[in-house]
This record gives C-alpha cells, structure tokens and sequence, in this order.
C-alpha cells in the first residue's frame, strides 16, 4: 500500500522543497496543510499535479483550529508527518507574539493531540529551531543537543514549547516523535523577511533598476553556519525513515560559518551593479539577537550518515537567480 506524508506548512520554503525532494525519490502520495488564504507562489510549480490529484493533494486547516487539524489528520491517514508550519520569523514575533505563541506551541500541541486522539501510530518530525539556544556563549560552540536554551526573542521562547512538546509526546505517550533544531537553512523560495532573502531581492530589484542602489540592513555582525534547504529536506527524510527514535532531539546544519556581513559581501559581489551603498535600517533591528549560531551535528550525522552536499557559494548564487527570476517576471514588491 502506498505510503502517506503529511506536510504542515506545504506553502512554505521548506515544505514546498520537501514535496519535490518525496515526489522525485519516493512513492508516498503527499497531503500538504494549508490556510485557504496561503499564498501558492512556491507551489506553482506542482499546481497541476494538485489540480490533477497526482500523488499531491491540499487540505485546508490552521494550527489555531484543533477540528480543522483532527480533519486534516483523519482524511490524510498519515505513515509520515512533517510538522514545518509556524509563524516563522522572529522579528515579528516582538510585534506579535502571542499570536506566534499560540501558533507555534498550542498548534503543536493540537496537532499532536489530533494524532494521539485518533490512535494512528504515524513517524513524526516536530520542527523546532536552532533560535532555542539563543544567546550562546563562545566558550559552548559548537552548539550540541545539551547546550542550555537561552532564547533571544519571542519566536525563540515558542520554539523551545515546541521542542519540548514533542518531546513529550514521545515519552509520554510513546508516539514517534522526533524534534529538530534546523540551524540557518536557505535558497530559492526564501522568504523575503529574513535577512539573506531580503539582500538578494534588494540586489535583484537594483540590477533591474526598481530602487536605487542602496541596501537596506539589520544586523550584520551574527556569526552563523549556512545550509541549503535543499540538503535541510534531504536530512528531514532520513530523519524519519533511518531507524526513528521516539523522544529524541537533533541539530541539523550546514558546515559553512561567517558572518552576516560576509554573507552579504559574497551577494554584493555577485550583482552586475558594483558600486551598491549598504545602509543600516533600525526598523530590521530586533531588540535582542542570537547572535552565535555554530552547530555541532555530530549525533544527528552518526546516526543517519546525512551531510550536507551543497555549497555556501552554489546556495547564495541560486538564492539571487531566484529573486532576478522573480522581479524579472513580476512588477511591484514591497521594499523590504
């Protein structure tokens, strides 16, 4: 019988990346949550399978409405859960974040519940973030499973209930639930509220002639270790199906680490536009950053055997080709 996968969050980088990574090396027919008001931009691509119903199907319902989920979870009869949606980014989490709160860790919660209430038996990949850890140490890098959470914003603080929600539900009631704390992952379909993303389509939208030619910045003295999203998906697939452990905890990330501002020096170098201003923007601070983001992965590659395979370099380059193919297709944005 053909295996099941479902996939919260579908609509997203990651979840849109992962549906192409199962379709291409499985079988598994794929049902993907999605909010009836979800922007279809990374699934366009895989629009007419989903009109078609070819082993991708769609299924309305919210992290904040436990029947939708219990819905979602009865017609999709899952082998396989990835729990990937969240309110995904942090600096709006200081505007927002009892909505991202309540999202992140009592969706969680509802999800699993859903699961758990229905007696299915499905493998289950919680996604957490690397964001738990915060505010690190030097002395404690490379960050390992067991380094003290110290979150540094709102969204961290409901990432760390998200992780130990999981967790919980693996031991507890013997569910297969696995978390992982994904360090920063990118490429093509990155959202353009995080950093990297936004200095790709500000660059993109410079060449095409769109703005003038100054870049808008955060902070860029964060220290963190880049992987692809396309390596992140592979790793989320092995996660699952590579002798799964009910309860355990992993970090997962690249093998690249430099700065923000060397990331962003690496994309200025790239553009056809070589005399491009960088200037700081208050409104991209955040109160309080994680700024030490260096992972040790070691337990989650000794038990999968997954490393990553694809370069800083090849990532950051696909990256802005993404937003050239955009903007190049496309006639407003909003400039951020």
């Amino acid at each position: 019988m053909t295996k099941r996968a479902l996939i919260t969050g579908i609509t997203g980088m990651v979840g849109s990346h992962l549906t192409d990574f199962l379709l291409e090396n499985t079988d598994w027919d794929i049902w993907g949550v999605a909010r009836w008001r979800s922007p279809m931009d990374n699934l366009n691509h895989l629009l007419p399978r989903i009109n078609d119903k070819d082993r991708v199907f769609l299924q309305y319902a919210d992290l904040r409405d436990e029947l939708s989920l219990y819905q979602a979870v009865k017609v999709s009869q899952p082998d396989y859960v990835f729990h990937l949606a969240a309110q995904s980014f942090p600096r709006t989490s200081f505007d927002a974040p009892l909505d991202t709160m309540d999202t992140n860790i009592q969706g969680t919660n509802r999800l699993l519940e859903a699961i758990r209430q229905q007696e299915m038996d499905p493998v289950i990949h919680v996604c957490a973030s690397s964001e738990v850890f915060g505010r690190v140490p030097k002395e404690k890098l490379p960050i390992d499973e067991e380094c003290t959470f110290h979150p540094a914003s709102p969204y961290a603080i409901s990432k760390v209930g998200t992780d130990l929600v999981g967790r919980y539900y693996g031991e507890a009631y013997g569910m297969k639930v696995m978390t992982t704390r994904m360090f920063t992952h990118t490429g093509p379909r990155r959202g353009d509220v995080f950093a990297e993303s936004t200095f790709a389509k500000q660059i993109a939208l410079i060449e095409a002639g769109r703005i003038p030619p100054v870049l808008k910045t955060g902070n860029l003295d964060s220290l963190r270790t880049w992987a692809d999203v396309r390596d992140a998906v592979r790793a989320y697939y092995l996660l699952v199906t590579k002798d799964p452990i009910p309860g355990e905890y992993y970090n997962i990330g690249g093998t690249y680490t430099c700065s923000v501002r060397e990331m962003l020096d690496a994309l200025l170098a790239m553009s056809t536009v070589k005399d491009i201003k960088v200037e700081t923007d208050p409104d991209r601070l955040r109160p309080i950053d994680a700024d030490l983001q260096v992972p040790n992965t070691a337990k989650f590659e000794a038990h999968t055997g997954w490393k990553p395979e694809i370069g800083f370099e090849q990532t950051m380059t696909d990256l802005l080709n993404y937003w050239r193919e955009r903007v190049s297709s496309s006639t407003n944005f909003l400039t951020r």
